[in-house]
């Protein structure tokens, strides 16, 4: 147990730079006080002790406001940062040098008794608020965005984000070669989709008001005037009557 201790102190205190000192987070981490907590709780649930593993693990809930059922089974140098509002479900397998963040769910899909909660490989950073969902595999060294919703296998070396959760780098390389705290960094699918979908308009119309100068047919750019494409921030503008510019979108801010 002392060792154990000892080398997630090191860890935590490797991984987050605003770790002070190692009583500073002994004394200071929740993670930390949940995964103890845990270690006591898991213990007693592989004796098949009743009743006790469950009120050990709601003592911990309501200590460090992180859930983490009895049943629940962790590598090496496993990190919660922050940590509130984590709930880890009673069949999930975590591998070694994993990292996730506050409001993270790696819940079960099943009311049956059978494996129905993720498991997790080794080198994974779990974004915060993502969700985890059912009896699914998230590869080594993969990237989970926040408040992504994943519920299918993720392959190895994979960075995913959205709702549901897609796979937006898939390089052959491993994501810790990159800086695996930069989970704020990610792609955005849906925004390129749209984007892309505005500029292909844009060339149609384009290609539909050349044709009709050749053919004389002024109705056209009367119909076209009337339309709304938005502003992406690529060369097309608003034209009149825009109700949303939709640069906003594609820089972060939503719909």
């Amino acid at each position: 147990m002392i060792l154990w201790l000892h080398e997630e102190v090191e860890n935590i205190l490797k991984k987050d730079p605003a770790a002070g000192s190692y009583i500073e987070v002994l004394l200071c981490y929740p993670g930390l006080h949940a995964m103890i907590f845990h270690k006591f709780a898991h213990a007693l649930y592989k004796a098949h002790v009743p009743f006790i593993p469950r009120f050990i693990s709601q003592v911990s809930r309501f200590v460090t406001g992180i859930e983490i059922h009895p049943g629940a089974r962790f590598g090496k140098r496993f990190f919660i940062d922050h940590g509130k509002g984590i709930v880890i479900g009673e069949t999930t397998e975590v591998g070694n040098d994993v990292i996730i963040y506050q409001g993270v769910t790696l819940g079960g899909t099943s009311t049956k008794k059978v494996k129905r909660h993720p498991t997790l490989g080794n080198n994974i950073v779990v974004g915060c608020g993502a969700k985890v969902l059912g009896n699914i595999t998230i590869g080594d060294n993969c990237q989970i965005g926040a408040n992504s919703v994943v519920i299918k296998d993720i392959p190895a070396n994979s960075t995913v984000v959205g709702i549901p959760a897609r796979i937006v780098a898939h390089e052959g390389r491993k994501v810790s070669e990159r800086d695996p705290l930069n989970h704020n960094l990610m792609p955005d699918p849906e925004a390129d989709a749209i984007n892309c979908l505005l500029v292909k308009i844009k060339e149609l119309e384009d290609s539909i008001r050349a044709i009709s100068k050749q053919t004389g047919c002024k109705e056209v750019d009367n119909i076209l005037d009337q339309g709304n494409l938005p502003s992406t921030g690529n060369g097309i503008e608003p034209k009149k009557g825009t109700s949303k510019n939709l640069d906003d979108y594609i820089h972060g801010m939503g719909i």
